[in-house]
C-alpha cells in the first residue's frame, strides 16, 4: 500500500514538472564581450597554420623526382579536386601530400579513400592550413581598454 501511495504522489510531481509554462531570459551582456569576440576573429584570421595531419601519396628521390611529382599532382588534381594537394622537397625527397586534417580520423577516412589508387598512402602529422584557426587573444588587453573607456568592469555600465 505505502508503495502504491509512494508510486502515485511521485507521479503527480513529476508531471506537475512538466505542466510549467514557458519562460523567458534577459541577458545583459558587458559591451565589452563584444570586442573581446572581435579581437579573437581577427587573431584566428591572422594565424595560418597549425599543427594537424595529411595524407602523402607520393615521395621520390632522384633527377626526376620532381617531374614524376607534377605529373602525379596533376592527375590527382583532376580526381580529387575538393582536396588540397602540397608539393614539398625535404632533401633528397619530393613528396605530394593531401588535405588539411585537424585529427587522425579525418585524415584516415580519406587514406581508405584514396588507398586503392595510392597503395603506398599513408597518414603523416604536419602543419596544415586549417578552415578556422584557434589561437587565443590578449584578455588583458581587452580588459583595459574597457576600463580605460569609463565601463564598469563588473557590469558594463558607464560611469
Amino acid at each position: 500500500m505505502r508503495r502504491i501511495l509512494l508510486l502515485v504522489t511521485l507521479t503527480i510531481f513529476a508531471l506537475g514538472g512538466f505542466a510549467q509554462g514557458q519562460g523567458s531570459l534577459n541577458l545583459r551582456q558587458d559591451s565589452r564581450l563584444d570586442r573581446l569576440m572581435q579581437k579573437q576573429r581577427d587573431v584566428y584570421a591572422a594565424c595560418s597554420t597549425m599543427n594537424g595531419f595529411r595524407v602523402q601519396i607520393f615521395m621520390e628521390i632522384g633527377n626526376e623526382a620532381v617531374d614524376h611529382a607534377n605529373v602525379m599532382k596533376e592527375e590527382f588534381e583532376e580526381l580529387y579536386p575538393e582536396l588540397p594537394i602540397y608539393l614539398s622537397y625535404e632533401q633528397p625527397n619530393y613528396r605530394l601530400r593531401v588535405g588539411d586534417f585537424r585529427n587522425r580520423v579525418e585524415a584516415e577516412k580519406y587514406l581508405r579513400m584514396l588507398k586503392p589508387k595510392y597503395n603506398l598512402a599513408f597518414v603523416t602529422a604536419d602543419i596544415i592550413n586549417p578552415p578556422t584557426k584557434l589561437e587565443p587573444v590578449d584578455l588583458e588587453e581587452i580588459l583595459d581598454q574597457g576600463e580605460e573607456s569609463g565601463e564598469n568592469s563588473e557590469f558594463g555600465i558607464k560611469n
